[in-house]
């Protein structure tokens, strides 16, 4: 197998470096993202603490009965907040659902006027808090660390450092929690049912918090399958299809899925909880200017990031 460029970068090194660390930073970062699309980074600003107790009260919640669980489920918002039960959303081209359920938490506006139809109010499961809580937490400082990485990506776009700014604060970016359900009878699922299809995020860039096992593999430039591994509180982040349309495949959204575990281990769960950074919905996705030319004509229709979305969500099943 090829040699897959997935580095380990300390995210401390653009925010409060040397200059000579922020210019590698970006160096880094930028050809990590033309050649597979992923990263890990360390010194996200997320503690060891914080991120045990949000997989303990991720835990809680899937640990409820369906009656309690099936409260917080409401279709008509797409499975953009609350939660989304099994069989319900699939990988673009697949007709088989994943073998998962979630629950999303969506932006909470500050200090500008919004129509509830855009940003519903988050639901709060009363049965946990601190679900709650831990939640609106993680949200706020991955979407913390994620504004800085789109200002090293901005950098090395040779944009404005803040291009990325006026778009993402009071952005429309979901943090996800992910339940991998035990199966009980490997032989009653469809052959081709996996965990998470192989599928490109919707969005500019993820982040992911170490998963509670392993299972995610990314399509390499040689058609292999290579299993990523970050660091126990190492973040995993990734280009979504956004910001790929948005740099004209300068940028590369890889094709990523979860597979199943060894039949010995199927009765098992696995956690996830990635952070999805969405732009404003008014938001171009025009591919830019400096990313054009005779060798990489442009490849994509102008769209804006609300119509990509709403593309998007009605081909993997969650809107009608």
């Amino acid at each position: 197998m090829a040699l897959v460029n997935i580095p380990r970068l300390d995210l401390t090194h653009y925010t409060e470096g040397s200059a000579e660390q922020r210019e590698q930073f970006v160096a880094d970062i930028g050809k990590a993202f033309n050649e597979t699309g992923f990263v890990t980074i360390a010194n996200h600003g997320l503690s060891h603490e914080l991120i045990d107790e949000l997989y303990k009260v991720v835990k809680e919640f899937f640990d409820q009965p369906s009656e309690i669980k099936d409260k917080y489920e409401f279709p008509e918002l797409a499975g953009q907040r609350g939660y989304t039960s099994k069989g319900k959303e699939k990988a673009k081209d697949s007709k088989t659902p994943d073998l998962k359920e979630f629950w999303q938490r969506g932006q909470t506006i500050v200090g500008e006027e919004y129509s509830k139809v855009d940003f519903p109010d988050n639901p709060e499961v009363s049965e946990l808090p601190r679900f709650n809580a831990v939640t609106a937490e993680i949200y706020k400082k991955l979407e913390d660390a994620g504004r800085n990485l789109l200002k090293a990506i901005a950098t090395y776009l040779e944009l404005p450092e803040d291009y990325f700014e006026k778009f993402v604060i009071n952005g429309n970016s979901i943090l996800r929690a992910i339940h991998y359900f035990p199966i009980e009878n490997p032989d009653a699922i469809p052959a081709d049912a996996v965990r998470a299809g192989a599928h490109e995020d919707i969005n500019l860039i993820t982040l992911l918090i170490g998963a509670s096992a392993d299972g995610l593999e990314v399509l390499t430039k040689d058609g292999e399958w290579f299993a990523i591994k970050a660091k126990g509180e190492d973040i995993v982040v990734n280009v979504g299809d956004m910001l790929q349309r948005l740099t004209n495949n300068k940028l590369k959204s890889t094709t990523h899925r979860v597979v199943n575990p060894p039949r010995e281990l199927m009765k098992t769960s696995r956690y996830s909880v990635p952070f999805f950074l969405h732009p404003k919905s008014s938001m171009s996705l025009a591919s830019l200017d400096s990313c054009i030319d005779a060798e990489h004509p442009k490849a994509y229709e102008d769209y804006t990031a609300g119509e990509y979305l709403d593309e998007r969500l009605r081909e993997i099943g969650l809107k009608m």
